[in-house]
């Protein structure tokens, strides 16, 4: 197994930042209709930057593992830098090639931020 693959594994097995943030900026909540994926994403700005960041998820372990790396990657940077994430940011911090089907279940993080950083 590939030390990628164990980092995903990892990931989905013991998510960081997982949880609901009570006095929160805003949060979201995004499904995958495809497969029943659903991540429910909270966020807390300071000064323009992410203080805190939470989710909870149900789904594959792409998904969560996705929303841990993501959701790590978030804290502390500025809601322009984040804005400008794409696919394949989020495919680098994955670092494992996916199929059609298990980039969608990657990508449900990322709409999630996504909405969340719309003001």
């Amino acid at each position: 197994m590939s030390i990628y693959r164990e980092l995903i594994l990892d990931h989905a097995n013991n998510p960081r930042n997982t949880g609901i943030i009570v006095k929160k900026t805003k949060t979201v909540l995004v499904f995958n209709s495809l497969c029943g994926d659903k991540v429910r994403m909270d966020i807390v700005f300071k000064n323009n930057r992410v203080a805190d960041i939470k989710f909870i998820g149900q789904g594959c372990a792409i998904s969560k593992a996705a929303s841990s790396m993501l959701t790590e990657y978030a804290k502390g940077k500025k809601k322009k830098e984040l804005k400008k994430l794409t696919k394949t940011d989020i495919m680098n911090l994955l670092k494992i090639d996916l199929g059609p089907n298990r980039v969608k279940c990657a990508l449900l993080p990322l709409e999630a931020l996504k909405k969340l950083l719309i003001t």
